[in-house]
C-alpha cells in the first residue's frame, strides 16, 4: 500500500509527529464534531473528471447553491490545478516515492472548500476526517482539502495548523489521521523567504492533506532510505533553480510574499 503526495525539505516551519519523517512540513472550534452545517458557505464539491464514476467525484450540494456552474467551475480549477502540481511536481521530480501509485489508483480524493473563514474551515475538516475515517483505504487512501478563500496568507495559515491537529485529537483520530500542510507561500522556519527549498512544499492553492498514519509507516518501511528523502528533494530544488520551477508551470509561487511587520 503506497500512501502520501508529500514532498520534503529540512528545518520546516512547523515539525511535528510522523509528517515530519515524509514532508515538510485558535480559534476554538465552535461548530459541533458531527460535521460542517449545510449551507452555500461551506459546501463542499469536487469536480467530475477524470474520475466520474468513483466515490471520489461526486458532487455534494445543498439546496441553496446546487447547480452553481460558476462555482463548479471554480472548483474543477482548482482541483485541474492541483492534479497538475501533483503530477508535474510531486511526481514528476519524484518528490515523493510514495505518491505515483495512489495517483494512478485514483486512490486521492479531492475537496474545494468555499470556506471563508477558520472556524468554517475547521468544520468541513471534521467532515473530512470523519469520512476519510469511515472509507476503506482501497477506495480512498487519502483525501486533500484545498481551500483557495481562506488562509490565503502563510502565517495565519500556520497557526491554524495547531487548530488542525486539535481537532484530529478530540475526534480521538491521534495516531491513525495526521494533517499534513502546503501552501503557495510555504517558508521553512531556517529559510528565506525566496530560497528555492521552500518549493518542495509550495502548492497552488492552501490545502491541508489527510493522511492514514498506518500507510504512512508502511510506506516509510517499505522505502529504506525514506530518512534521506529530504535531502535529495533540496538538492533537486536547488539543481533546478527559480526558473526551472517556474517552468513547470505549475501555478505555485516562487517567492513568498514578506508580512509587514506590526
Amino acid at each position: 500500500v503506497v500512501v502520501a503526495l508529500l514532498p520534503v525539505a529540512v528545518g520546516c516551519a512547523r515539525i511535528a509527529d510522523l509528517s515530519s519523517v515524509i514532508s515538510v512540513a485558535w480559534k476554538p472550534i465552535q461548530t459541533s464534531l458531527g460535521g460542517p452545517r449545510q449551507t452555500a458557505s461551506n459546501m463542499l464539491r469536487l469536480t467530475n473528471e477524470p474520475w466520474e464514476n468513483s466515490p471520489m467525484a461526486t458532487t455534494a450540494s445543498t439546496s441553496d447553491n446546487a447547480g452553481n456552474s460558476s462555482a463548479t467551475a471554480v472548483d474543477a480549477q482548482a482541483i485541474e490545478a492541483t492534479q497538475r502540481w501533483l503530477e508535474r511536481a510531486v511526481i514528476g521530480l519524484n518528490l515523493c516515492p510514495f505518491a505515483k501509485a495512489v495517483h494512478h489508483r485514483c486512490q486521492i480524493r479531492y475537496v474545494v472548500s468555499s470556506a471563508t473563514d477558520s472556524e468554517t474551515l475547521s468544520s468541513e475538516l471534521v467532515a473530512e476526517l470523519l469520512r476519510l475515517q469511515a472509507t476503506p483505504a482501497e477506495t480512498v487512501e487519502t483525501t486533500l482539502l484545498i481551500h483557495p478563500l481562506v488562509l490565503t496568507d502563510f502565517f495565519d495559515y500556520n497557526a491554524f495548523l495547531t487548530t488542525a491537529d486539535r481537532v484530529v485529537e478530540r475526534l480521538g483520530m491521534g495516531g491513525e489521521i495526521q494533517v499534513a500542510s502546503f501552501h503557495p507561500q510555504y517558508e521553512f522556519g531556517d529559510c528565506s523567504a525566496d530560497a528555492v527549498d521552500n518549493n518542495t512544499n509550495r502548492s497552488p492553492y492552501p490545502m491541508l492533506h489527510l493522511l492514514r498514519e498506518a500507510s504512512v509507516t508502511k510506506a516509510v518501511a517499505a522505502f529504506p532510505d525514506a530518512e534521506d528523502i529530504y535531502l535529495r528533494n533540496i538538492d533537486i530544488m536547488r539543481s533546478l533553480g527559480v526558473a526551472g520551477w517556474l517552468a513547470l508551470d505549475v501555478g505555485a509561487a516562487s517567492k513568498a510574499t514578506p508580512r509587514d511587520s506590526p
